[in-house]
């Protein structure tokens, strides 16, 4: 066993369960896995071995006969408040997840729970709590109820997306995630992929808007030496390379319609072939597709094949937009804060509360992303050891009234290609020629901006 104690040598586990078998499986558990590990069946037990001695981890069930987890949590946060705790219940409903994240739990477990996700979420909570950054902010930011792979919030939206993230993660069922740009659907994808049975495995995304049309194929699939012109040497494709793990099909809804039914086929049986080649290739994975637009509706308007569509939206999942849980904006603020400070090796400054309300007033169209990116500006442009309300409005002023104003309407009888294409200039020159923040400026994908570009003869080259 010794093998086993590199990680977890001086990690103790106090395990609090009124189900005698359960609370013998989890001991085995930990034990295997080289923890020191003490058991109670209940508050009183669990009271008594907290006075007793100091844990690294405490792992709960929520609901027992003499009291909940709720009781130990509270037992624990006052005799060591240092000390983790991983709460589980098999009556989990949203409600009980939002306390549980209120309360102070570093997560929550749904039963029947995987023992491998339980240790990969034991380590993680380890991991997270001794390299917690000493910099803090001063009230009224809460602390933030960071979930593995890095999602913040503890919104009872995002709580709820996350417990029906949990509940996909147990399964090998593909997974649709539909949401508005800059909400973190790749985050989500990884964490439904940690949490599974496939976490120790490959994890692929793929940017299907990002690929040129001509090339999709080849790269999802791979190619045999001299399939086309330039095929000097045989390539793997992404599927390949998912095999036994999950592959990310980001914004799926940019899938050609000419390579749709290849694609529903891989779903189906778990089998392609690579271009030029007439063997068949089995893998084993799971697939997260992710897309801004409704899929639904690109069905009704014969842009987006039914059957692909029915076939990918097994376990359908959305992501709040920003606007819809402001109460986590402190908290995302205040982690873009000290991402920066680490970055650039600077003090950490004071967030008043009068910028952070200006924060959550608000409505961020671009949703997370946009508001990493105002903290970006923010803190690069005010050094000083506090940032308050005059930041935001020095900093936010520009980009609404300056860079954004109303152009002119063109005349009446103009051509619309012209007005089009006068807007795509107008939006590429406020997205200082990124075509990635100009595509979600309008609505559109980073595949047709491209298009765009070409169509009206625009210089490649300024846009990045």
């Amino acid at each position: 066993m010794t093998s086993q104690l590199s990680n977890a040598e001086s990690r103790s586990v106090l395990v609090v369960d009124d189900e005698p078998g359960m609370r013998t499986a989890l001991q085995a558990n930990f034990l295997r896995h080289g923890w020191t590990v003490q058991t109670a069946s209940g508050i009183r037990d669990a009271a008594n071995a907290v006075e007793r001695a100091t844990f690294d981890l405490v792992v709960s069930d929520v609901r027992m006969r003499d009291g909940d987890g709720f009781e130990v949590m509270s037992l624990v946060r006052k005799d060591s408040p240092s000390t983790a705790v991983i709460l589980l219940t098999a009556f989990g409903s949203v409600p009980e997840a939002v306390k549980s994240m209120q309360s102070g739990a570093c997560d929550y477990l749904t039963k029947p729970v995987s023992f491998d996700q339980l240790q990969a979420t034991a380590a993680r909570v380890m991991q997270r709590i001794s390299g917690a950054p000493t910099a803090t902010i001063a009230a009224p930011v809460a602390p933030a109820a960071s979930i593995p792979s890095g999602i913040i919030g503890r919104s009872p939206l995002l709580l709820q997306t996350l417990q029906r993230a949990r509940a996909a993660a147990s399964t090998d069922a593909d997974v649709l995630v539909e949401a508005e740009s800059g909400t973190g659907k790749e985050l989500l994808a990884r964490y439904i992929h940690d949490s599974s049975d496939r976490g120790g495995k490959p994890f692929v995304a793929v940017n299907c808007a990002a690929i040129p049309e001509h090339l999709i194929e080849s790269e999802l699939f791979g190619h045999a030496r001299g399939a086309f012109t330039g095929a000097n040497a045989a390539k793997i494709g992404k599927f390949e390379m998912a095999d036994g793990g999950t592959i990310l099909l980001d914004e799926i809804g940019e899938m050609p319609l000419n390579l749709q039914p290849k694609l529903l086929r891989v779903l189906q049986e778990r089998e392609f072939e690579r271009l030029g080649e007439t063997r068949t290739t089995r893998i084993n994975i799971r697939v997260i597709a992710t897309t801004n637009a409704a899929l639904a509706s690109m069905v009704d308007q014969g842009r987006f094949r039914s059957d692909l569509y029915y076939r990918l939206n097994v376990i359908p999942l959305s992501i709040p937009a920003l606007r819809d849980r402001s109460e986590d904006i402190p908290a995302l603020a205040k982690f873009f804060a000290e991402r920066f400070a680490t970055e650039n090796r600077c003090a950490l400054p004071t967030l008043d509360a009068s910028f952070l309300q200006q924060l959550q007033n608000h409505s961020w169209p671009g949703n997370i992303r946009e508001l990493g990116n105002f903290m970006r500006r923010v803190l690069s442009l005010h050094q000083g050891s506090v940032i308050d309300a005059s930041c935001f409005t020095k900093e936010f002023r520009p980009s609404t009234t300056q860079h954004i104003g109303r152009p002119a309407m063109p005349p009446p009888g103009t051509r619309i290609a012209d007005f089009e294409k006068l807007h795509l200039e107008n939006t590429l020159a406020l997205a200082h020629g990124n075509r990635t923040h100009a595509a979600e400026m309008l609505g559109i994908s980073l595949r047709t901006v491209r298009n765009k570009i070409k169509e009206y003869g625009l210089p490649p080259r300024s846009y990045a």
